[in-house]
């Protein structure tokens, strides 16, 4: 593996806020007291409600920045990213995150928060961590992120939206692994991996 060039999505992908979107559409009480879902299950039933995808909006804007600090990281990351790290791959981040959110009155520097999660859970600016900071890339559009992928010659490409390889301009030379736990159908190049100890098993295994 060494020499192999890894891709990985940001949200969704290493870091959870499942817990964090049902607490926090709590406090604002935009779902009923005691509620709890994912954070899809939070989009849906916002989005089903008059001025709903405001409030997700806004609810995203402030996840991602000022409540950041509350989301988790996946179960299997840290050994992922510690493996490739062993095995001599290079690994990046390409997200598709605009600097400020929507809807979003403190107009928090949502890549900055990304940073700063980055750098508490470890996972940069430490003496073993298998990102660099060089290696890390936000772009305004899904268009520019798969622009992205293709400029920096990937080998895998790990998201967990299914429209990211679905892009008529996704590199078809880069393995497109789908992290998600959904049913198929899929499209065909893609392989939906639901866990990351799996992925890890799906990369270092060949």
């Amino acid at each position: 593996m060494s020499g192999v060039r890894i891709g990985i999505d940001f949200d969704n992908t290493i870091i959870c806020y499942d817990k964090v979107f049902a607490a926090v559409a709590r406090q604002r009480g935009l779902v009923p007291e005691g509620w709890d879902g994912l954070k899809t299950e939070v989009r849906d039933y916002l989005r089903s409600r008059e001025g709903g995808e405001l409030a997700w909006q806004g609810l995203q804007g402030f996840v991602y920045g000022k409540g950041i600090g509350g989301a988790g990281i996946y179960p299997g990351v840290r050994e992922f990213l510690a493996t490739c790290r062993t095995a001599g791959a290079s690994v990046y981040i390409v997200s598709h995150k605009t600097q400020f959110g929507h809807q979003d009155p403190d107009r928090v520097d949502l890549r900055e928060a990304a940073r700063g999660w980055l750098k508490g859970a470890g996972l940069i600016d430490a003496a073993d961590a298998a990102l660099a900071v060089g290696n890390i890339y936000f772009e305004d559009t899904l268009a520019a992120k798969v622009e992205r992928v293709a400029s920096l010659q990937l080998d895998i490409f790990i998201d967990d939206l299914v429209d990211v390889f679905e892009q008529p301009h996704f590199p078809k030379t880069t393995r497109s692994i789908l992290f998600t736990q959904s049913r198929p159908p899929h499209p065909a190049h893609c392989e939906p991996i639901a866990t990351w100890a799996d992925i890890h098993r799906g990369v270092f295994a060949r």
